[in-house]
């Protein structure tokens, strides 16, 4: 009681009138020193978010994506699979800190950046205002490096099983240089060919990688594909997955992860944000149900492989949507890309002939090309009203706004995507088997790359 009657008579206190209250000397001085505090918190909560968003992305590629690859290759070449995916977050890590964050991101031709930032000179605490305002520039370096990290560790799903690993590091950092930061800086590099937002000449839509991560290495998987031939025993021999559920669990991480792909993207903990976290999230659970869908009705029972490939193809569906299209939107391109990856993976590669092992471009290449087209479709400025014109009114982005030019554009940085990763890894094939040889012999081969490649196996069952 006596508690109640001290805070009662403090809250009168407050509460009553102030005769003699010294007004701020300098109300300016305290208007400016507040929203110097509002900017500060806003910084500061942008900055989590993005942080967490760059943790979410990496775990999409170690563990998420070898665990994926991992569970669905023969036993004998797990680690070597695994192996794969994590190299990769050694050696961009280090590619990108030289140079790929220069050549991606900083101003110089349409196609190709400068060396402002070699080595990431220039590249500091302070915001880059063209890219993301209110957090630290190496924070938004830190966050592009995650997605030039698994972009190139999705191919290795083609070429599962029969890669040399001397070749796939080569293969990889040429790859890098003249396929991924060129294209990053054509779609989201100040004065990129493909840029809609920052002076590029064709304006295209990709919120989170469609062309970039999912076009770039879903096609160049199926070069490497075709360049290679067929794994020893193919069509004749059983290649089940080793362990399924290594597959679900990795597919699972890949889901959690693909939200600081998509809504990270929105650099800040906005609205914009919400947005694609939500389409991400909507698209996925589409997909998983549309691949099992098409699955049921063809095989007579759906498959928990099915199920998560559908997932997977679901959210590289949405990825250029994501920050652009409503829910219901979502939920129709995520239905569509479980049923197209699922035709692509159980019909058209069959009918092609092709060794995918992990139909990376059924599911990339495939759900990549068709995530862009339908953005230029539902892409709507009730959600994204970035773009402006001149008297600063948001300008119609897609079919649904009144505005049907955009798939012409989408098709057109689609189409270059394609023929820059087709062209470009061929050519890097050819290079890298004149100096190495791409694939391993058949003995290596037979015996399993865990043991071939590395002097390892994933399991020891004596003792």
């Amino acid at each position: 009681m006596k508690r109640f009657v001290v805070l009662l008579f403090g809250a009168l206190s407050v509460l009553s009138p102030v005769t003699a209250q010294t007004p701020p000397a300098d109300p300016a001085a305290a208007i400016a020193k507040l929203e110097a505090a509002v900017t500060a918190a806003q910084s500061a909560g942008d900055n989590a978010w993005m942080l967490t968003s760059c943790a979410l992305v990496l775990m999409m590629t170690g563990p998420g994506l070898a665990l994926f690859y991992g569970g669905l290759v023969r036993k004998k070449n797990v680690l070597a699979t695994m192996m794969q995916s994590f190299m990769m977050m050694a050696l961009i890590t280090v590619l990108w800190a030289v140079v790929g964050y220069s050549l991606a991101f900083s101003e110089g031709l349409p196609f190709i950046g400068s060396l402002k930032y070699l080595f990431l000179n220039g590249v500091g605490l302070e915001p880059n205002g063209d890219y993301a305002a209110t957090i630290p520039h190496q924070t938004y370096m830190v966050y592009q490096l995650m997605f030039a990290i698994i972009t190139p560790a999705l191919i290795t799903g083609a070429f599962a099983e029969r890669m040399k690993f001397s070749a796939m590091l080569l293969f990889m950092t040429l790859w890098a240089l003249v396929v991924y930061f060129p294209l990053a800086h054509m779609v989201w590099g100040k004065g990129g060919f493909l840029n809609a937002f920052l002076g590029g000449k064709i304006p295209t839509f990709d919120f989170a990688g469609g062309t970039v991560v999912h076009v770039s290495s879903g096609v160049s998987a199926l070069v490497c594909a075709l360049y290679l031939g067929h794994r020893h025993g193919y069509g004749r021999e059983p290649m089940k997955p080793h362990s399924v559920v290594l597959s679900v669990i990795g597919a699972c991480l890949l889901w959690v992860g693909w939200f600081g792909f998509n809504a990270g993207s929105a650099v800040a903990a906005s609205g914009l944000a919400t947005s694609a976290f939500v389409n991400t999230h909507f698209a996925s659970a589409a997909a998983a149900l549309g691949w099992s869908l098409g699955e049921w009705f063809r095989n007579g029972k759906p498959s928990v492989l099915g199920a998560v490939s559908g997932c997977v193809a679901g959210l590289v569906a949405i990825t250029p949507a994501s920050g652009f299209v409503k829910p219901m939107p979502a939920l129709l391109i995520g239905f569509l890309a479980g049923l197209i990856c699922f035709f692509a993976v159980a019909v058209l590669k069959g009918k092609l002939g092709y060794d995918d092992s992990l139909d990376a471009f059924g599911v990339h290449g495939v759900g990549g090309t068709l995530g862009a087209l339908l953005t230029g479709v539902f892409a709507t400025n009730a959600i994204n009203n970035a773009l402006k014109d001149a008297a600063g009114k948001p300008l119609p982005l897609g079919l649904v706004d009144g505005n049907p030019g955009q798939i012409l554009n989408q098709f057109w940085a689609v189409l270059l995507s394609w023929v820059l990763a087709a062209v470009a890894t061929w050519v890097i094939l050819k290079v890298v088997d004149g100096l190495l040889g791409v694939r391993v012999n058949k003995d290596e081969e037979v015996e399993g790359l865990d043991l071939s490649q590395h002097g390892e196996e994933g399991y020891n069952f004596e003792g």
